[in-house]
């Protein structure tokens, strides 16, 4: 029997290794820089590379520094199920596929909100968010859309504890306003937001409540330019079947149906 020709490594791959032990390695965050530094990779090929992992779930970026993500964890995995961002993420993925805007999934976190998966828009002006990154209920719609899941106790300590700022003319944060927004939210099941956080920005969310546990909120960010009547409607459409996917546990079935299915 001949014997086998050795196999040629792949550039690419070996790289994406290196990045993945590496970060395992130094047990911290590290700059796409010191990454680049410590294993040869030209900056231009390692950006690439950085983006990908990321947005597979295999690295968190926080500002401009590299961690290990949730998805490494199902590489090893034994038995249990996937993680909340681990089943939300193909669905984000999928919210900005058919929409071509940003889209998250946050939780509640101290009464802040924090994203645990996102998809970035490729249009050249889009809104940006990190994975891990926080921000105030109060300014953000999926910070909105948690609010009205909230029992009246626990908005009273809200209101009577959080310093809500101030960050644009069109920022909703005294309590009577907020109130009524929180109101509008639990009739409509929509949150909504208008330039409160992001001058041009707006914002819509939908929170999944399951068995009485709320387990986060979907969300669409777009710049209002692009924002009309008929991109509201369908992106309003889109979180309602995101949330009943991720009530049905459906992951698959969405994937699938959101990569094929012509829109209604």
């Amino acid at each position: 029997m001949p014997a086998l020709a050795p196999s040629t490594p792949v550039k690419s791959a070996l790289r994406t290794l290196d990045i993945l032990e590496l970060l395992a390695q130094q047990a911290r965050a590290m700059t796409a820089q010191e990454i680049a530094m410590t294993l040869g990779i030209p900056v231009s090929s390692l950006s690439y590379l950085l983006s990908t992992l990321v947005d597979r779930g295999y690295l968190d970026r926080s500002k401009r520094e590299y961690r290990l993500g949730p998805a490494i964890a199902r590489l090893s995995r034994s038995g249990a199920g996937p993680s909340l961002a681990e089943r939300v993420a193909p669905i984000v993925r999928a919210l900005t596929r058919e929409l071509n805007e940003t889209a998250g999934f946050f939780v509640l976190r101290d009464y802040e909100i924090e994203a645990v998966a996102r998809e970035i828009g490729l249009h050249a002006l889009r809104y940006t968010i990190e994975i891990g990154q926080r921000a105030p209920l109060h300014a953000f719609a999926a910070g909105k859309a948690l609010l009205a899941t909230m029992t009246d106790k626990q908005l009273a300590r809200y209101f009577r504890t959080v310093e809500r700022r101030v960050f644009t003319p069109q920022t909703i944060h005294e309590e009577a306003p907020l109130r009524q927004e929180i109101e509008k939210i639990r009739r409509d099941g929509f949150a909504r937001t208008f330039e409160e956080h992001t001058p041009g920005i707006t914002g819509m969310a939908r929170a999944v409540v399951v068995d009485g546990e709320t387990l986060g909120a979907f969300s669409i960010a777009m710049p209002l330019a692009r924002c009309d009547a008929a991109k509201e409607k369908e992106a309003m459409r889109l979180l309602n079947r995101a949330v009943g996917l991720l009530e049905d546990s459906d992951i698959n079935g969405w994937a699938a149906a959101a990569s094929g299915e012509a829109r209604r």
